[in-house]
């Protein structure tokens, strides 16, 4: 054997133990990798964390946290969700709890509500979410034996509003030490042992090379609590589908309904897409961001955190960042975020949108009923610009009640296309992007488009590239297009455009593949992990 194909076979056999791949995976990784050194097209792998900040031999703050002992006690082992229950119990009422901020920073004091029911008494672990090791969490903190109580659903309010009004339960300051990142609180019953948890952002000011946007506003969007017909998709006036009782949605701003953050995440509503009982009180945080977030963190990049709402009300410190990153499934911006994102990629921001669906609905954050800033979103228009606006708000016989906000496409290089899914398939092999993986014109990534993808190239943009471009499924919808384009300060944007994109870099702990019915991915990739390092270390050069 070839000191080159040793190399393959022993590339592919540590990242099949590292990702959980198969045998099969294994044989075809190794099968397709030779070929492709037979060919002369690429040398042999390298092990993904080979990225220029993992050479490095100055450690920052994130290699530091990350060399902290982890542990995998994070993870929920009993919930009270499971398949029988109808889907309008897919809360936890037997122990549940929100946040009083989406984020906050050290010093700051945070008030956790919880209500048990029946009342028990409840621990509290705090944990930090990373890498650490494999395990993917480090414990902070730890609350032992508190008196729970039953809090009361809040009653239906104006606009459909469900807006808790809970008595704090644990109310703590954030230690100086703690650095910026997503943290779990895992509530405990002592009746019963059943679990679930609560989530929020530890945020700093510190110059960062990437600055991480949870998609939380997205989150609150879907959350369907206290049962299944209270999100920012539901109305009165729409029945049932009689698939487990699931009211049928609206997206008409005329008739949807407000939400609010004072009040606990359900599991996620869309099941036919990732069913993860294991995940129900962390909006879509575990689903689509943690595997960019593990990943992240694994290869050592200095990176901080943030909220949506820290994007709409702190705009300039966006520009601490050299690079700004929207993840997942982040559809809901207010235009003060859009004017803020402008304004730091006219500044020398470069910025990754490793989502899809992104820059999509319009919402305003509206104060609480107690007087509280940013806690109430409501639905207006989207941000397709005025015209295209119009021509759609027309189409669907929905007049406007709102103004469009101006069009995505100039922030991000395309726009929200479809829904469904697909491949993605290189279109220019010779570009940077591409620098190491090896793939070739037309080559394809299963199932890494979906399940809401971007499309409609603004090709109008300075030094503007497709990167890659497929057809999607159901295929009345537009092609999903990855772009590339120049900012005006020698910076960048790239648009991969689907929400998957962080599937193909890791598979932490307790994660759960998403799929739809047109597609669905593979997991962890080298040729996306490669791409990543490419775009983050140009980012941070």
């Amino acid at each position: 054997m070839s000191k080159n194909l040793k190399a393959v076979f022993h590339f592919w056999k540590r990242f099949a133990c590292q990702n959980g791949l198969n045998r099969r995976d294994l044989i075809k990784g190794v099968a397709a990798t030779s070929l492709g050194l037979a060919a002369g097209t690429f040398g042999a792998p390298q092990l993904y964390g080979n990225s220029n900040v993992a050479k490095s031999k100055r450690r920052n703050r994130i290699q530091l946290e990350n060399a902290e002992r982890g542990t995998r006690d994070w993870l929920l082992t009993k919930t009270d969700i499971n398949d029988i229950e109808p889907v309008e119990l897919w809360r936890s009422p037997r122990i549940e709890g929100y946040c009083s901020e989406t984020s906050v920073s050290a010093g700051d004091t945070i008030k956790i509500m919880v209500s048990t029911n029946p009342v028990s008494q409840f621990d509290l672990e705090i944990f930090r979410t990373g890498y650490y090791g494999r395990t993917g969490g480090r414990f902070m903190k730890r609350f032992d034996s508190i008196q729970g109580k039953t809090q009361a659903d809040p009653s239906i309010g104006e606009n459909r509003l469900r807006e808790c009004k809970w008595e704090p339960t644990v109310e703590f300051e954030i230690p100086d030490d703690w650095l910026s990142g997503v943290y779990l609180g895992k509530l405990t019953a002592k009746e019963g042992g059943v679990q679930s948890y609560v989530i929020f952002i530890v945020r700093d000011d510190r110059p960062c090379d990437l600055l991480f946007q949870c998609s939380d506003m997205t989150w609150q969007a879907y959350n369907s609590w206290p049962t299944n017909e209270w999100s920012l998709y539901h109305n009165d006036k729409n029945g049932y589908t009689g698939h487990k009782k699931r009211k049928k949605w609206s997206t008409n701003a005329n008739d949807t309904g407000w939400v609010s953050f004072d009040r606990p995440y359900a599991q996620f509503c869309q099941d036919h897409l990732v069913k993860n009982p294991n995940s129900v009180g962390t909006g879509e945080f575990l689903l689509w961001e943690f595997p960019l977030s593990y990943w992240i963190e694994q290869q050592g990049y200095d990176v901080s955190y943030i909220s949506n709402v820290d994007t709409h009300r702190h705009g300039p410190r966006l520009q601490r960042a050299k690079g700004f990153i929207s993840v997942g499934h982040d559809e809901y911006w207010t235009r003060k975020m859009y004017d803020n994102a402008i304004a730091a990629r006219d500044t020398g921001v470069n910025f990754a949108f490793l989502s899809g669906n992104s820059v999509w609905g319009v919402v305003p954050l509206l104060p609480s009923a107690e007087g509280q800033l940013h806690r109430i979103m409501r639905r207006e228009d989207k941000f397709l610009g005025e015209e295209l606006s119009n021509m759609l708000n027309k189409r669907r016989g929905t007049p406007a009640k709102y103004p469009a906000g101006p069009d995505a496409a100039l922030l991000m290089g395309g726009r929200t296309a479809g829904v469904g899914g697909g491949d993605w398939t290189c279109t220019q092999p010779n570009h940077w992007i591409y620098d190491s993986t090896g793939m070739q014109k037309g080559d394809t990534i299963g199932g890494l488009i979906g399940w809401e993808w971007h499309g409609s190239p603004a090709l109008e943009l300075p030094n503007f590239e497709v990167l890659a471009e497929g057809p999607m499924l159901p295929k009345r919808y537009s092609p999903h297009a990855a772009t590339i384009y120049d900012g005006p300060k020698n910076n960048v944007v790239f648009n991969a455009g689907t929400i998957w994109w962080a599937q193909g870099l890791s598979s932490p702990p307790g994660h759960v593949l998403p799929a739809h019915r047109h597609a669905k991915p593979k997991g962890p990739d080298p040729r996306v992990q490669r791409m990543m390092t490419n775009v983050f270390d140009l980012f941070i050069k």
